[in-house]
């Protein structure tokens, strides 16, 4: 297919990911978890020694970090999502990660966006974008699974109380709320199956690709 670049946007375990994968596979075209990117910066700094809560030190392990680093498994533990949440504070990190996902977004062929702020802020002259949506006890159950098959011990409950805090702070990020493009599909996943959502996405997606014929 021609350059074409696909946006998954929405909150955490709403199974974008998921979807952002199965477009992919779809379309053979690189997919980017965004998400994986700060908690990365986290989990390497920590590994060198360095300090979260220094901007210079967060912001060249920013720099230097690239797509194809995203596969270690400890990113997505739970210490490394508390590892994103002190280095996405500092602006130096920020700008260098936009300016990695805006690259990635460019590349020839085009890409799939997994992530927040992909079609408002990263890449909105996309041409398809989806807003992946599920109820808060819905993601949680999701995110619950995922931890203990990692073999990380923690109740549903304080796995929702996460889900819920993470909700409130990005819808009240003043500079930038998690909202979905004026032109986004959404996408609600609460009642459906991996396979229903992967397929309800392509249509979306389909429908975009029409359009633009």
């Amino acid at each position: 297919m021609t350059s074409f670049v696909i946006t998954v946007d929405g909150p955490a375990a709403s199974g974008k990911g998921t979807i952002a994968s199965a477009l992919g596979e779809a379309y053979g075209l690189p997919v980017l978890d965004s998400g994986l990117l700060y908690r990365a910066v986290g989990v390497l700094l920590e590994r060198a020694g360095g300090d979260l809560d220094d901007p210079a030190a967060a912001a060249a392990q920013a720099r230097a970090l690239t797509p194809d680093a995203l596969s270690d498994p400890a990113f997505r533990t739970r210490r490394a999502g508390e590892a994103a949440s002190r280095v996405a504070v500092h602006a130096p990190v920020r700008a260098a990660l936009l300016a990695l996902q805006r690259s990635f977004a460019a590349q020839a062929g085009g890409a799939v966006l997994d992530g927040r702020d992909m079609g408002t802020v990263i890449a909105p002259e996309a041409p398809a974008k989806l807003y992946v949506t599920a109820s808060p006890e819905v993601r949680a159950q999701r995110r619950h699974r995922q931890l203990e098959a990692q073999g990380e011990g923690v109740s549903l409950a304080d796995v929702l109380a996460d889900i819920r805090l993470r909700d409130e702070r990005d819808g009240g990020r003043a500079a930038s709320p998690m909202r979905p493009a004026d032109d986004a599909v959404l996408l609600d996943t609460s009642e459906m199956t991996i396979e229903q959502a992967a397929d309800a996405a392509r249509r979306i997606v389909e429908a975009a690709r029409a359009g633009r014929a």
